[in-house]
């Protein structure tokens, strides 16, 4: 395992937490991608500029990236070595939305760009709503599909992330 992708089924499923410890516990860079993809003030960045960091990255010898974005994934995909998917019932990542926006209220986290403070809105929680269900499916036929060229590890409760991190040691 050395060069990593954490993906999920949704916002506030716990990605971006997953890939620190595993960062910390394997000593390997950690990348978030909403921090390549958001310029401060919550401006989207050009998806050539997008894409070309993700390279820069993923011609590392290690590293673990984390986030959906799926515009990408391929780019991620064809270098990783490994797939760690995350998935939690959609109560628990809205819980976990609103709880992250309350916690950091007037802050922004440390898997954001710099000037992009902790926010939260209708259209945010519509998206989570609205696609839950449908990348849950898709997910899961990817993972199976994956598989065949790339090690996953699907993680669906805290009993398994406690499970995967005695594994990693």
């Amino acid at each position: 395992m050395k060069k990593i992708m954490v993906i999920g089924v949704s916002s506030g499923v716990g990605k971006s937490t997953l890939a620190k410890k595993i960062a910390k516990k394997l000593d390997i860079p950690v990348y978030h991608l909403d921090t390549l993809y958001w310029k401060p003030g919550w401006v989207e960045a050009e998806m050539e500029d997008f894409s070309k960091a993700q390279e820069v990255i993923v011609q590392q010898s290690q590293w673990i990236i984390e986030g959906n974005y799926s515009s990408t994934f391929d780019l991620r995909f064809n270098h990783a070595d490994t797939i760690v998917y995350v998935e939690k019932p959609l109560l628990t990542c809205l819980y976990r939305v609103v709880k992250r926006r309350i916690q950091n209220h007037g802050r922004t986290r440390s898997d954001m760009t710099p000037g992009c403070e902790e926010k939260i809105d209708w259209q945010f929680i519509k998206f989570i709503l609205t696609t839950y269900h449908r990348r849950k499916k898709k997910m899961a036929q990817r993972c199976e599909t994956f598989k065949d060229t790339k090690q996953v590890i699907m993680v669906r409760n805290n009993r398994e992330i406690e499970a995967l991190m005695e594994r990693l040691g």
